[in-house]
């Protein structure tokens, strides 16, 4: 997607192509995409990085008495919506500085930004390639979404049975003009879901990308009068919905660092190392990659996602898997993220993980390689398997003790983010659910 426009290219193709909106995008603490609209005769100001708005009013960011941001915009995001004929609308992805000129420490773009930095200076590059699900359920008469499934559909299912075919090919095309390549898109396990992967790119495109994704399913669903959702369990019963992400590092020279035809597996001394740091960190990175209470209803025994941390080249049941391809395509694959993830801050977690897993020659422990659903309590404890946090607050006390993945994110992002998140648990834990009230009302 990254066009690599100038300031003045930007300015031209927006007068050629009768742009009259275009909307500043960011992106809060919590994962949710903002953003601030300006006219086609105010892009110049944009452009020279003088629009400012009160951050005071968006979540986790910061106090009243400091309110004053400006937003930077990355001129190579630049994109019309292909959605729009009458008063066309385009959008750049920014970066939230403060009135001295200083990138903000809690816009979690700048956080990926300064990981990758990191990674950079040890002569690495992240690439990242996910694997996005999501649901596409009816609406009622007032356009409010209802929990039925446009179809009784399962995997990769075909018209007529897959009712969802027309709409995922209309979002399909409209991410092809948006400038995504898409390698593949079809029904998944679960009645109503769906699944579009696109071409790995470098983490902070990704990370753009995702963000950029998950707005596009949402906008041109609602036209087919469907209701897209990334809520990880909407349903119980079926599967969620994950967001696998293939991850792999290249040197500064664009080889694939976790490659080496002579190593175990082909996989380098670096994979290993960065498989270890991943390994240690998962708990401390749950929170991270599994933000909701729920996350965690989508984390159990029984519906292809993972629980316990361990890795396999064979198998698809455990946190990490090898995939088969070895080359530049050779990576690690991080099967418990979910879709309502910040991708900035996930990828920023993922990535430190890694790095210090390098920097520490941290080996992994062995594979597993059979079906890890299927041990039983004593081979996982023989076999010293550990488990990821089983709820919200779990994984907050498991990110307050992880060092490693506070200093990823940085303490003003670690503080809001815990704060908001405990607030969310605390909210789910007082409420009288309908289970509850079937379960007890009558009973005691």
């Amino acid at each position: 997607m990254s066009n690599k426009c100038s300031r003045e290219e930007i300015l031209k193709k927006a007068k050629e192509l009768d742009v009259e909106f275009i909307h500043l995008q960011f992106t809060d603490i919590m994962g949710v995409m903002k953003n601030v609209s300006i006219t086609i005769e105010q892009l110049e100001k944009a452009l020279d990085n003088e629009i400012m708005f009160d951050g005071s009013s968006i979540d986790g960011f910061v106090r009243i008495e400091e309110s004053d941001m400006y937003l930077r915009p990355d001129l190579s995001t630049f994109t019309v919506f292909p959605w729009t004929t009458y008063g066309k609308e385009a959008r750049l992805i920014c970066d939230v500085y403060k009135s001295d000129g200083t990138p903000f420490e809690g816009c979690p773009r700048n956080v990926l930004k300064k990981v990758l930095e990191e990674a950079r200076e040890m002569g690495y590059i992240l690439n990242i390639g996910p694997e996005c699900e999501f649901f596409l359920f009816n609406t009622d008469e007032k356009g409010m979404p209802s929990l039925e499934t446009h179809d009784d559909a399962g995997y990769f299912d075909l018209a007529p049975v897959d009712l969802g075919g027309n709409a995922r090919k209309d979002i399909t095309t409209t991410l092809k003009e948006m400038g995504f390549k898409i390698e593949a898109s079809h029904h998944e396990v679960a009645p109503g879901q769906h699944e579009i992967d696109f071409e790995y790119s470098d983490a902070l495109s990704t990370a753009d990308n995702i963000m950029t994704f998950k707005m596009a399913v949402r906008i041109i669903a609602q036209r087919h009068g469907l209701h897209a959702t990334f809520m990880p369990k909407p349903k119980f019963g079926i599967n969620g919905s994950g967001m696998h992400l293939n991850a792999s590092l290249s040197s500064l020279d664009g080889k694939n660092a976790f490659y080496d035809k002579d190593g175990e597996l082909e996989l380098s001394k670096e994979a290993y190392y960065f498989l270890g740091g991943v390994l240690e960190h998962a708990k401390g990175m749950a929170a991270l990659t599994n933000p909701t209470v729920n996350s965690y209803k989508r984390l159990v025994p029984g519906y292809e996602a993972p629980v316990l941390i361990a890795w396999s080249a064979s198998n698809r049941s455990p946190l990490v898997r090898i995939p088969a391809k070895r080359g530049q395509s050779t990576r690690v694959e991080l099967r418990n993220p979910d879709p309502s993830a910040n991708p900035y801050l996930a990828l920023a977690a993922l990535l430190k993980a890694g790095l210090e897993g390098i920097k520490n020659q941290t080996k992994p422990v062995d594979q597993v390689k059979t079906n890890v659903y299927e041990m039983n309590d004593a081979e996982i404890k023989e076999k010293g398997i550990e488990s990821l946090p089983a709820n919200l607050n779990e994984a907050i006390e498991e990110l307050s003790k992880d060092e490693v993945v506070k200093a990823a994110i940085g303490s003003h992002v670690y503080n809001k983010f815990k704060d908001a998140a405990l607030y969310e648990w605390m909210e789910y834990s007082r409420y009288v659910s309908k289970w509850e009230i079937e379960r007890y009302l009558r009973k005691f």
